[in-house]
């Protein structure tokens, strides 16, 4: 395992991180401590959560995840462990604070809930799951003027984050679903107010939707805000196991068919990964996706997770090695014929 800081803070991070979000839900809690013991054995000490977690979000499991990490937590080494976590925003879990906006009083309230599930003094990096003002979430291809809704002002959420990390509550903090824009945005009114500024940020990102490269890199790059990497398998569909329509019994879009609406029915998509699955059998690669991700030539961690044990350890493996120089090539010329076609 490799490990680096994380974005421009001195955050010291593995190269891979856990995701948490089947945790409570399609895991229970001691598969979710085993993936944990797993993890570690292999090196990571990174660990993503959110208290909206697991998915999909119903008000009878939400901040289980957080409760099943905290269970494994109050018994580890602390000190050795990066544990991250996210604040929900604005109009989407209404059984969380009544959807709360990302003002001083819910984050608040947001951080002492974590902290409590966690069974832990403080968070090292807590996130913003998505704006709280209207931008195209999840899949979204375009911005829709006449939909726009402000929301707390970013210098409000700033200042409360500044708060927490004085008190000791929370390390650093990072943005996630974010645009272009909001990362201007916290960057610019970071340096006017002498305010924190967000050491990441996590978004989609895989073979399938490579927009990061295209409208965030270069804002990431000059600010040190670094790419944590989700939905690197495409929700399961860069498996392979969906190819050709396939619905195999226990799998994640089998047994949530709505919750891959971000990879289903979308332009050039079906193409796309019957091509990257012909690539990756021509070279005999099984996990060229999580490759891909692991290889990309700027920073960033790869976060991944799984339902079954076997497959977060051959994920583990896959994430040690790289991919062949030629099969680079490959994949540009198959991105080149059908650029995102899921963004």
């Amino acid at each position: 395992m490799k490990y680096h800081n994380l974005g421009h803070s001195n955050l010291k991070v593995s190269d891979i991180c856990l995701g948490t979000m089947t945790w409570g839900e399609q895991n229970t809690e001691e598969q979710a401590h085993a993936q944990l013991n797993l993890a570690v054995e292999n090196g990571v000490t990174f660990i993503d959560a959110a208290e909206m977690y697991p998915v999909p979000g119903r008000a009878e499991t939400s901040g289980r995840t957080e409760s099943y990490l905290g269970s494994w937590l109050k018994d580890q080494d602390r000190s050795k462990l990066v544990i991250a976590t996210k604040v929900i925003g604005k109009g989407r879990m209404d059984w969380i604070r009544q959807g709360g906006s990302l003002d001083a009083r819910n984050i608040r309230e947001a951080v002492e809930g974590s902290l409590q599930r966690l069974k832990t003094d403080y968070i090292d990096l807590y996130q913003l799951h998505w704006p709280d003002r209207y931008v195209p979430k999840f899949g979204g291809f375009h911005f829709e003027p006449q939909q726009y809704q402000s929301g707390t002002p970013i210098l409000e959420t700033m200042e409360t984050m500044a708060e927490l990390i004085k008190e000791g509550k929370i390390r650093h903090y990072g943005l996630s679903n974010e645009t272009p824009y909001g990362v201007s945005r916290f960057s610019e009114l970071s340096r006017i107010h002498g305010l924190p500024k967000p050491v990441s940020i996590q978004n989609a990102y895989n073979l399938l939707n490579r927009v990061f490269e295209i409208h965030l890199l270069e804002n990431c790059f000059h600010e040190g805000i670094e790419l944590l990497a989700y939905s690197v398998l495409a929700f399961g569909f860069l498996t392979g196991k969906y190819r050709n329509g396939a619905r195999p019994e226990g799998a994640r879009i089998t047994n949530y068919p709505n919750f891959g609406q971000r990879y289903i029915n979308k332009v050039n998509a079906q193409e796309a990964v019957e091509a990257y699955a012909q690539l990756a059998g021509e070279y005999g690669l099984t996990a060229m996706a999580l490759q891909f991700v692991n290889d990309r030539p700027f920073p960033k961690t790869v976060i991944t997770g799984a339902v079954k044990q076997e497959h977060l350890e051959q994920n583990l493996k896959a994430l040690g090695t790289s991919l062949p120089d030629e099969l680079r090539a490959g994949i540009d010329q198959i991105h080149g014929q059908y650029p995102n076609p899921c963004p």
